[in-house]
């Protein structure tokens, strides 16, 4: 396949362009600035894509478009400037590339768009599918215009997979860059209650479910992207410490994760409870290198096998 990558350097997406490359497919990315040989650029003062450097066939000549691009959510606190670049870093550039394709009609590539599992809010013991309707907050909006902005495309008749991810799991960064330093020196602890539900899943699974998208013609919309198995927040924790041969006693109070990291990012972010199943990837064939949360910990941390190469 001819694919195009946005948001190529980030965790997730370097981990799937590495996996793409090493599989033979010809890979290119969407880039805002620092344009590269083979990079197309996404003009967003021009709301338009500049596709010189894929050749005279444009995006015409590709098959896929992963679209992962955004800014970053850390737990800490959200100041109004932050939360619009969360907003816009992921709505108007969404926005641009669905009506670049749209543009070429049913012809055009299919469109693997990035979303979160933070689009059905805090919902407590509720189990979450495809089918459940949106939350509220300011996470669950950002994720409703997140994939509402991919509209233009699907409506002109192109294949759109809105890929709802959980918490990603893998070496080197995401969830764990910011849990490993404390975890390791026996700091870690459960959030507020620990009763909440944390959706996770591995980074491996990440990258093959994104692949699984783009190669399965029968998958479109919504397409959770977790695990088979959501955890409670206390087992999550006492599963990563077991992964480390480290106790995992100091619970962190929801006054004080408030206190640190303001209210909206710790009942949204912190302790926000998603029980979400993933039924789309499992009823499309999709198979797990790491349906249980101990694998998924042993090849982060080196405890275990890693899966396929990513």
């Amino acid at each position: 396949m001819r694919v195009l990558v946005s948001g190529a350097r980030g965790y997730i997406g370097s981990a799937l362009c590495a996996r793409l490359v090493s599989a033979g497919h010809d890979v290119h990315r969407l880039v805002r600035r620092e344009q590269g040989r083979g990079d197309a650029l996404l003009d967003l003062p021009g709301r338009r894509i500049d596709t010189t450097g894929l050749g005279p066939d444009g995006l015409a000549g590709i098959d896929v478009v992963f679209h992962l691009a955004g800014e970053p959510i850390t737990p800490w606190r959200w100041s109004a400037a932050k939360r619009e670049r969360i907003r816009s870093s992921r709505v108007v550039t969404t926005d641009v590339v669905a009506r670049a394709l749209a543009a070429l009609g049913p012809a055009a590539p299919t469109l693997v768009a990035m979303s979160a599992v933070g689009y059905y809010g805090d919902r407590g013991d509720d189990v979450l599918d495809e089918t459940s309707p949106p939350g509220t907050g300011t996470l669950a909006q950002v994720c409703q215009a997140w994939e509402a902005a991919t509209a233009p495309a699907r409506d002109a008749g192109v294949r759109v997979v809105n890929v709802r991810t959980g918490v990603v799991l893998g070496p080197g960064g995401g969830a764990l860059g910011l849990q490993l330093p404390l975890f390791r020196l026996g700091l870690g602890g459960p959030l507020g209650s620990g009763r909440q539900w944390t959706s996770w899943i591995s980074l491996e699974d990440e990258v093959g479910a994104l692949l699984h998208a783009a190669e399965t013609p029968s998958l479109s919309g919504p397409c959770n992207a977790t695990a088979p198995e959501p955890v409670r927040n206390s087992e999550y924790t006492a599963a990563l410490a077991r992964a480390l041969h480290r106790p995992a006693l100091l619970r962190a109070p929801e006054p004080l994760l408030t206190l640190v990291a303001g209210r909206e990012t710790t009942a949204e972010f912190l302790c926000a409870s998603q029980r979400v199943r993933p039924a789309a990837l499992e009823q499309s064939g999709y198979d797990f290198v790491h349906p249980d949360l101990a694998g998924a910990f042993a090849a982060a941390t080196g405890g275990g096998a890693a899966g396929p190469a990513v």
